[in-house]
């Protein structure tokens, strides 16, 4: 698995917060699932909460193809499962792409826009600042 780490979200990953390892965790165990489904944009992007047994949150999602903007509370790690997405990280001039088996970091209280291309699994870790 490639993480990308380009100017402002660099330090973010050189600041020791954990991230993914050589490959994408195909499971989770030991955790409680929020039934309740999070829907943004129309029904477009949806995720479940999913709480660890050490108290760590993550939010398994879809993104539907479209144009998204997207807003953090907390530092956050996007695992791209499958799909194929275009970012725009926040401070920076130039899109990447991101397909299956890739994640990117962003910084948290910021913004960060998506296009994605095609149908998008993902799970998102926060950490705390």
């Amino acid at each position: 698995m490639a993480v990308l780490v380009a100017g402002a979200n660099a330090a973010f990953f050189m600041s020791g917060v954990p991230h993914c390892k050589e490959e994408i965790m195909t499971e989770l165990k030991n955790v409680t699932l929020t039934k309740a489904a999070n829907v943004y944009f129309g029904g477009k992007v949806t995720s479940r909460k999913v709480t660890l047994s050490d108290g760590s949150v993550k939010t398994l999602g879809i993104m539907m193809p479209g144009e998204y903007t997207f807003g953090t509370d907390q530092k956050e790690l996007m695992e791209i499962l499958a799909g194929d997405i275009e970012i725009l990280l926040p401070n920076e001039s130039e899109w990447q792409h991101i397909s299956g088996g890739q994640s990117f970091n962003v910084i948290g209280n910021a913004k960060f826009d998506v296009k994605v291309k095609t149908l998008t699994d993902y799970c998102c870790s926060y950490f705390a600042d």
